[in-house]
């Protein structure tokens, strides 16, 4: 790790550490104070100062106490671009201020600068704090308050725990109240979002207890866990697509219908195929560059680079307005609207799966494989920022290729001999 530019007194300091991805991360450590002890020879005897003005006196060894504590902010090691410079310059603005936020509060506990505020005592409310710090990134915030979400409803529903909706006590959230929430969660939620949804409750919790707020963490030993190597969302095979590309109804919502079958022929998300604008299409070299909102400033990976070829770029259309790149490919409506519309859309056309708009980023990869596509080309072309995230969809073939074998029916083979 390496300091930034500070000042001395500066304390909690800002620090640094190189990362494989040509990025840093952001920390801050603090100084505590050093420790001091005696030094003792081999036989236990104190080691003493032989001359000076110390001469006689026994010896000691000093110890510098820090703590580091990370910030989650990330900035660029070398700056390529105008962009990345002013993402660097508004991440230390931000890291300055939890820094200074941080320095404040130790002079509070410390030294009574000022006066030192209530520790919280409401659960609900300090859970609330951690969806409305804007010192969180956007989908941190949106985690945080779908956690909340999903807690509220567990207590509402739970008459022993109703009565902590709005106002819960430090000390009533205690491992039978975790467990019961771990269930409920595993009930009420499908594919990821059982464990997602825990992830953010615990970390709450674990904030708690290191600011001493719960004495001793709840969730200890209770897990919510799923096999990473299975996709828990369904896949699309190329014949339903083909039907749903050309399934008409009345009430139809186009741009949506074209926006899924390209992505489901590009594997994209909603929150991506729906920023698209001309920008992002270069037709002359027939490709797309475009960063992934999910991973964007979080990973060296965000950046993907997609061919198109005539089909796609006939889905991508012409532009209204050459001069106008900043027009968007598809005019979307909100992802709750586009979802139910998505959902209409698939029942009629009489697939009989549970289809979501993350569907067809996951029926992109199966299928490429399925057509013979190395795993590293896939990789590529998702944006993962590892192939170890792209394995998962070769397990999906594995199970297709078992049930393309159960197919054949039994082996009408004779084993007894003459």
């Amino acid at each position: 790790m390496g300091r930034l530019p500070n000042k001395q007194k500066q304390n909690p300091k800002l620090i640094q550490r190189e990362m494989s991805d040509g990025r840093a991360s952001l920390w801050l450590e603090y100084y505590l104070g050093r420790s001091e002890s005696p030094v003792y020879d081999d036989d236990g005897n104190p080691v003493l100062y032989e001359s000076g003005a110390m001469k006689g006196k026994p010896k000691y060894r000093i110890k510098h106490l820090r703590k580091k504590e990370a910030i989650n902010l990330y900035v660029w090691l070398h700056p390529r671009t105008a962009q990345e410079c002013q993402q660097n310059k508004n991440t230390l603005q931000l890291a300055e201020k939890i820094r200074f936020e941080k320095e404040q509060e130790m002079l509070e506990d410390r030294k009574g600068y000022r006066l030192k505020r209530e520790k919280e005592s409401n659960f609900i409310r300090y859970f609330q704090q951690h969806c409305d710090n804007e010192a969180f990134t956007m989908p941190v915030r949106k985690s945080y308050k779908y956690s909340l979400i999903r807690f509220k409803e567990y207590l509402g529903l739970t008459p022993r725990y109703s009565k902590y909706v709005n106002v819960m006590p430090m000390d009533a959230v205690t491992p039978d109240l975790v467990l019961g929430f771990a269930n409920y969660l595993r009930s009420k939620c499908s594919g990821e979002g059982p464990r997602k949804n825990y992830h953010w409750f615990k970390k709450v919790l674990a904030d708690a207890v290191e600011e001493d707020l719960i004495k001793k963490n709840p969730c200890k030993g209770i897990r919510i866990v799923y096999d990473t190597n299975v996709v828990l969302k369904e896949i699309l095979t190329p014949k339903e697509i083909s039907s749903l590309a050309t399934f008409r109804y009345e009430g139809e919502h186009r741009e949506v219908q074209r926006a899924f079958i390209f992505c489901c022929f590009i594997g994209l998300r909603y929150c991506d195929v729906s920023a698209l604008t001309l920008a992002n299409v270069d037709y002359e070299s027939m490709v797309m560059r475009f960063n992934q909102k999910k991973s964007a400033g979080r990973s060296a990976h965000a950046a993907v680079v997609t061919p198109l070829n005539n089909e796609l770029l006939r889905l991508i259309g012409n532009p209204k307005d050459e001069n106008n790149s900043k027009e968007r490919i598809f005019n979307l409506p909100h992802t709750g609207t586009a979802r139910k519309h998505l959902s209409r859309w698939v029942s009629l056309a009489g697939i009989k799966k549970s289809i979501t708009w993350h569907c067809s980023c996951h029926s992109f990869a199966v299928n490429l494989l399925n057509s013979g596509a190395d795993i590293k080309t896939v990789s590529s072309l998702l944006g993962h920022a590892s192939i170890k995230m792209t394995e998962k969809y070769l397990h999906v073939i594995d199970q297709r290729k078992q049930k393309a074998i159960n197919k054949l029916g039994k082996v009408a083979f004779d084993m007894e001999e003459d």
